[in-house]
C-alpha cells in the first residue's frame, strides 16, 4: 500500500510541474525545404514547398522563406511532410504487459510505469505523435512524458476504467470479494486500472476522481467484452441513470464520456444518456448506426485480426463473432457517414505493439490511401478535440497548417501513391518531430 501511495503522489506532482518544465525549452527554427505536403485532408500532395517550424508551431508554409541565423535546414528532396500519426484507442500500460505480468505477485506500480514508458517511446518512434489512452494506470507515464523524463507521444488520458460489478472492468481475481461488502479494494483498483462503481453516487465519485487527476475524457464500460472473465459480450452494463450520472459529471467539466460497447442495445442506451463516443461497436446494426449519425456520436473503431496462438480459449471464442462482423460495420459506417476514428486497442500481448503501423494498412479494404491518411491524422485529431478545455494540449493537431502544432513526419516517397510506406516506419520515416523537437533524423547531412 505504501508504494502505491507514493506512486500516486509523485504522479500528481509531475502533473503540476510538467507545464513549467516545457516552458524552459529554448525557441528554435527548423526549415523543411523542398517537401511535398500532405496537409491532413487533401487527396493529393502539394508541389514542392517549404515549411518553417518555430518553437513547437508551424509558422509559415510557402516559398523562399527567410530563416534566422542558426536555423536547421532539412533538405526534403521531394519527400512527403505529413502530420504525425494518431492512435485513438491505446492502453499504454495494458499493452505493455502480458496477463501473466499483470497477475504476477511481484508487479509494482513503478514496474508497470517503466514498462509503459518503454512502449511509449517505441510508439513515438513508429511515428505516433499523439494517442488517446482509454483506460488503465497512466498518470505517471503521461506526466513523465510531458516533463521530459520519458520519451513518448502526447497522451489524452482516461485514467482508470469505470465498471459495474461483473462488468468489463471488473478485473478481480476469484478470491477477491466485493469492496462494497467486505471493505477491501481489489488489486486492480489499487494499481489504478479500474474503478468498480455501482449506483449513481459511486459512478459520480469515480468520474470525479479521474477528472481530479487530469482525465481528458471518461471511459465507461457499457457492455461485455472479450478480454474479461465475467461478462459475456452480449450483456448490457450500467443502468440509464448510472450512465447519465457519468455524462453529467463529465459535461460539468467540459468533456465527454466514451463507452466500451459492441451491441445495439448497449449503444442505444448510451446514446440516450448523452454519450459522445462509442469505442468498438463491431456488432452494430444499420438502425443504430443511423441513430449515431442523427445524434452526432463518434464511432472509434478498430480492425481486429484473427486471434493469436497464445490467446486463451475463452477470449478467442468471445472475439469470433466480433471479428466476423467487423467488415460489415466498417462498410455501413462509411456509407452512412458516421463520424469515424481509428485505433488499435492492443491488450496483454506486448509482441503485437510492433505491428501498430501494419494495422493501418488493414483499412485498405474500405478506404483509399488519401482517406486512410486523413483518418489517422486529421479525423482522429478531431476526436481528441472533443475534450475541449480538458485537453492537455490546447493547440491544433492532425494537419500541416500555419499555427498548428509541429507534430510532423517526413516520409520517404508518396504515401498517397503507396500507402504501404506507413507499414515500415523504421526505413520510411526519415524524420519524426513532436512539439517541434526532432526525435529521429535519418536524412542526409
Amino acid at each position: 500500500m505504501k508504494s502505491i501511495s507514493l506512486f500516486t503522489a509523485a504522479s500528481f506532482i509531475f502533473l503540476v510541474c510538467s507545464a513549467a518544465k516545457a516552458d524552459d525549452q529554448a525557441v528554435s527554427e527548423v526549415l523543411f525545404d523542398q517537401v511535398r505536403v500532405f496537409d491532413g485532408q487533401s487527396e493529393r500532395l502539394s508541389a514542392p514547398t517549404q515549411v518553417l517550424v518555430r518553437g513547437n508551431l508551424i509558422v509559415v508554409i510557402g516559398d523562399d522563406l527567410e530563416v534566422s541565423d542558426g536555423a536547421q535546414v532539412i533538405d526534403g528532396q521531394g519527400h512527403t511532410l505529413m502530420p504525425g500519426l494518431i492512435d485513438a484507442h491505446v492502453h499504454l500500460t495494458f499493452g505493455a504487459l502480458s496477463m501473466a505480468d499483470l497477475l504476477g505477485p511481484d508487479l509494482t506500480p513503478e514496474a508497470a510505469e517503466q514498462a509503459a514508458a518503454r512502449e511509449a517511446e517505441a510508439m513515438l518512434m513508429r511515428g505516433f505523435t499523439a494517442v488517446r489512452d482509454v483506460g488503465g494506470p497512466i498518470w505517471g507515464v503521461k506526466a513523465g512524458i510531458d516533463a521530459g523524463r520519458y520519451i513518448g507521444p502526447r497522451v489524452w488520458p482516461s485514467g482508470a476504467t469505470i465498471s459495474q460489478t461483473s462488468g468489463h472492468g471488473d478485473f478481480r481475481l476469484p478470491h477477491e470479494r466485493s469492496r462494497r461488502f467486505f471493505g477491501e479494494p481489489s488489486r486492480a483498483e489499487l494499481l489504478g486500472a479500474t474503478f468498480i462503481a455501482d449506483g449513481r453516487a459511486d459512478v459520480l465519485t469515480a468520474v470525479r476522481e479521474n477528472l481530479r487527476f487530469g482525465a481528458s475524457q471518461i471511459k465507461l464500460m457499457a457492455g461485455g467484452g472479450t478480454s474479461s472473465a465475467y461478462d459475456p459480450v452480449d450483456v448490457t452494463q450500467y443502468t440509464f441513470d448510472e450512465m447519465l450520472a457519468a455524462v453529467e459529471a463529465a459535461e460539468d467539466w467540459g468533456t465527454y464520456v466514451t463507452v466500451h460497447a459492441y451491441t445495439p442495445r448497449a449503444i442505444r442506451r448510451a446514446i440516450e444518456a448523452g454519450v459522445r463516443v462509442v469505442d468498438h461497436g463491431q456488432l452494430l446494426d444499420e438502425e443504430t448506426l443511423q441513430l449515431m449519425v442523427d445524434n452526432d456520436v463518434w464511432l472509434s473503431l478498430q480492425v481486429l485480426r484473427a486471434s493469436s496462438p497464445d490467446m486463451e480459449p475463452l477470449r478467442k471464442a468471445k472475439r469470433a463473432p466480433i471479428i466476423d462482423n467487423q467488415p460489415r460495420v466498417w462498410t455501413m459506417a462509411r456509407d452512412l457517414g458516421v463520424k469515424l476514428a481509428w485505433g488499435t486497442d492492443f491488450l496483454f500481448e506486448p509482441a503485437l505493439n510492433h505491428e501498430q503501423n501494419g494495422y493501418i494498412l488493414e483499412l485498405q479494404e474500405w478506404f483509399t490511401p488519401a482517406e486512410i491518411l486523413k483518418l489517422v491524422t486529421h479525423d482522429n485529431a478531431q476526436l481528441l478535440a472533443l475534450s475541449g478545455l480538458r485537453s492537455p494540449y490546447q493547440g491544433t493537431l492532425g494537419v500541416v497548417a500555419e499555427d498548428a502544432y509541429a507534430d510532423l513526419l517526413l516520409v520517404r516517397g508518396d504515401p498517397i501513391e503507396d500507402i504501404e510506406l506507413l507499414g515500415d516506419p523504421e526505413n520510411n520515416f526519415l524524420i519524426i518531430m513532436k512539439d517541434g523537437k526532432i526525435y529521429k533524423n535519418t536524412t542526409a547531412p
